[in-house]
C-alpha cells in the first residue's frame, strides 16, 4: 500500500486506538444535547482524576468544560503565529 509520509503514522494510530477498547463518557453538552466521548484507556483514567479531584461526575467534568469560553489569543500571539512571509 502506497501512502504519502504522515499516513502510516496517521492509520497505525487507528489500529492501536481500535484494539483498544475504548471507554465511553455519557454527557450532556450546553445546548442541551446528549453526547457520548469515546476516550482511550489513560484518556478515561486521567478524566476519572479529574473527576475524584473534584468529587463529581466525568459526565459533569466534561458538561462544565464545555461551558467554559475559548481563551483568544491576543494580537501579539497571532502575528507570532502568522507566517513570516506574509501569506496564509
Amino acid at each position: 500500500m502506497e501512502t504519502p509520509d504522515d499516513e502510516p503514522a496517521f492509520l497505525r494510530g487507528l489500529i492501536k486506538f481500535s484494539r483498544q477498547r475504548p471507554v465511553q463518557v455519557p454527557w450532556t453538552d450546553r445546548d442541551g444535547s446528549a453526547r457520548h466521548t469515546a476516550l482511550t484507556l489513560p484518556e478515561a483514567t486521567r478524566l476519572n482524576a479529574i473527576a475524584r479531584g473534584l468529587n463529581i461526575s466525568p459526565g459533569e467534568v466534561l458538561r462544565r468544560t464545555a461551558h467554559v469560553p475559548v481563551a483568544k489569543p491576543d494580537a501579539q500571539d497571532r502575528r507570532a503565529a502568522a507566517p513570516a512571509d506574509g501569506k496564509t
